[in-house]
């Protein structure tokens, strides 16, 4: 069954190379084209894509508000974020909007798929660069306000918390099976209930909540992410 993908971008050009691309894999089908975020939001209730493929800087309105209605919704597909401009803002606004991926545009046309399938997984997928920007932001601002009480903390197993640690760090799943010694089928159960137990929608809400609990640490200067 192939994979249902919306692709938004304000630049006609740059909409058909992507939707090309997307369109000559087997397993994948763009079910349409938007050109700014208002036209998104509505064709992602009508289509019901498995992804969307959001661009940032739109005009009426952007792809961050775009990404935030979407996520909203019930039974709302996946956002992979896909942008031009590696800065901060963009990066944590469109993760805290419930994007489940961040990448640039000069990615590799494999990449970009690879990032599709990813997201339509139910994972996560970060730009090498928003990785480090997410953790150095975190290194350096004051712990947020966390959304999850200590009561829905607490509910968690010390082996998942173990796992949302090692998660936050950018780990996947076969890294923390090693690093734990269990079977990756056992991290992925893991996984599944802590995002369900703490009310989270992927891997990405799951990091930057270990962050603001202070359950992760930056990695020191120089470390490899």
């Amino acid at each position: 069954m192939s994979l249902k993908v919306l692709v938004v971008d304000d630049q006609g050009i740059v909409r058909a190379g992507f939707a090309a691309l997307i369109d000559a894999e087997e397993d994948m089908t763009v079910v349409g084209e938007a050109g700014d975020g208002v036209a998104a939001v509505r064709l992602a209730e009508e289509l019901s894509p498995d992804v969307v493929v959001m661009d940032v800087r739109m005009p009426e309105l952007d792809g961050i508000a775009a990404t935030r209605i979407i996520t909203g919704n019930e039974n709302a597909p996946r956002v992979l974020v896909l942008t031009t401009f590696d800065l901060d803002a963009y990066v944590f606004e469109a993760l805290r909007a419930g994007a489940s991926g961040f990448l640039l545009k000069d990615v590799q046309p494999a990449e970009l798929l690879q990032g599709i399938r990813v997201v339509a997984a139910g994972e996560s997928v970060l730009a090498p660069s928003a990785t480090r920007r997410l953790i150095g932001h975190y290194a350096a601002a004051p712990a947020a306000t966390p959304e999850v009480s200590p009561r829905e903390l607490d509910s968690l197993t010390t082996s998942q918390r173990g796992v949302l640690t090692l998660l936050a760090s950018g780990l996947n799943n076969a890294e923390i099976a090693e690093q734990l010694g269990i079977t990756v089928g056992t991290v992925k159960s893991h996984v599944n209930a802590l995002l369900r137990k703490l009310g989270l929608r992927d891997r990405v809400q799951a990091t930057i909540l270990a962050y603001d609990l202070g359950l992760a640490r930056p990695n020191p200067p120089g470390a490899h992410l």
